[in-house]
């Protein structure tokens, strides 16, 4: 994770997406061990990752396979998936290996496409956007990385506060914080996926597996569970059962790496590591809308971006990375939002993953203009933005990781 250097003194102020910045360094808020992890309110995986306890912690198969160990990572599932998913193992390896396919459904769609292309302009292959043979063949160093695995949901989910999201911004204003509506949105975005996804591969509230019954059998077998706190809606999901998930990896925390606990909190809940690589330069295309990251002249990751629109078109041109604000305030100014039919009452959101720009802000040069996550990542690449760059929560967390204030930004058309 690299750092920034910020003055004491340092805000990130936005008008165009409406965001209130703050300085992202807290040395009180200091986590170092899994110890500590449990007093700020998850179970971790263990003293040399403090992601949570469905962490993958097989990533280090991606870099040097051993195929004694790779084997294991694939039998760490307790119960063998029903079918083979061909689509969704490759967004899950595009998705460890720097190339975001946006949400994980096992579909082809745009932002799988763009991250095919990205992974295939890394390794030198001809840029199809498909999955060709030569691509399969770059691929299939991990193609004992299965499509899914079987996880279970920790029972301090239970514990958590989980709140129905008021429509109007008022009503938003006055809530603590902008978090998760149920505990089904909070899972399908630790594991980049929806809701709808998770419910295919666990009908009848059990993971796919065998129709002969073979495999082990999940711990909770309710056609539709119900967890309540605060009066939210139903969840079909509850702690402690076992479900079968996306197998996204690259979730590793490591200890002593994130000086901010809210911070290491959130990395944690959106299933994003500490162990990035660093880059130098990054480009947003908005024709393709496509951010890429690059550490020389190699491209090293891609993610799927939302930029501009006409009202508020991408900045084109040069800039400069100022900070980072994590878990940022959002300032609501419906004038500067083109919204003045809503009147002109201001109103700061706090912060949370369902904040209009999600759960980072990485702050740039050019006035009021930054790259960002969303509380909706189903619509990355299809919804416009307020002229700022929008990302997935995890994708833009990732990036977070990625970047520092050496990093040049391009925005070309």
């Amino acid at each position: 994770m690299r750092k920034f250097a910020f003055a004491a003194a340092s805000s990130l102020a936005l008008a165009a997406c409406g965001m209130q910045g703050q300085d992202n360094e807290r040395e009180s808020d200091t986590v170092a061990s899994a110890d500590v992890q449990k007093d700020y309110g998850y179970e971790t995986y263990g003293d040399d990752n403090l992601a949570d306890t469905m962490a993958s912690n097989d990533d280090r198969y991606l870099n040097e396979i051993d195929e004694d160990a790779a084997e294991d990572a694939t039998k760490r599932s307790e119960l063998p998936d029903s079918e083979e998913r061909p689509i969704m193992q490759a967004q899950v390896v595009l998705d460890r290996v720097g190339f975001g396919p946006g949400v994980i459904d096992g579909k082809m769609g745009m932002s799988t496409t763009n991250a095919i292309e990205g992974f295939q302009e890394a390794n030198d292959l001809d840029i199809t956007g498909k999955l060709d043979e030569p691509t399969k063949a770059a691929l299939a160093q991990w193609d004992r990385i299965p499509a899914t695995r079987v996880v279970t949901i920790p029972a301090s989910w239970g514990d958590a506060a989980y709140t129905d999201m008021p429509e109007d911004v008022a009503d938003k204003a006055k809530l603590d914080r902008l978090g998760y509506t149920s505990l089904d949105e909070r899972l399908a975005e630790r594991f980049h996926t929806t809701v709808e996804v998770l419910k295919q591969l666990n009908p009848n509230g059990q993971p796919a597996g065998p129709s002969d019954g073979t495999g082990a059998k999940p711990q909770a077998t309710a056609t539709s569970a119900i967890s309540r706190s605060n009066e939210q809606k139903p969840s079909y999901f509850k702690p402690g059962q076992q479900v079968r998930v996306p197998n996204i990896g690259g979730d590793r925390i490591a200890p002593g790496a994130i000086k901010d606990g809210d911070w290491q909190r959130t990395l944690a809940s959106l299933g994003v590591g500490t162990e990035q690589a660093e880059v130098d330069r990054i480009v947003v295309s908005k024709a393709g809308k496509t951010l890429k990251a690059y550490r020389g002249n190699r491209l090293v990751a891609l993610f799927t971006v939302s930029s501009g629109s006409s009202e508020f078109p991408l900045p084109l041109g040069e800039w400069k990375i100022l900070g980072e604000a994590y878990n940022p305030p959002y300032s609501y100014d419906p004038e500067v939002l083109g919204e003045e039919e809503a009147g002109n009452q201001t109103h700061t959101l706090p912060p949370g993953p369902n904040s209009p720009v999600g759960v980072v802000w990485i702050d740039l040069s050019k006035e009021h203009y930054g790259i960002h996550g969303t509380p909706d990542p189903e619509t990355i690449g299809r919804a416009q933005s307020s002229g700022c760059v929008r990302l997935t929560n995890w994708d833009a967390a990732r990036l977070a990781g990625m970047v520092s204030q050496s990093t040049q930004v391009i925005f070309e058309p």
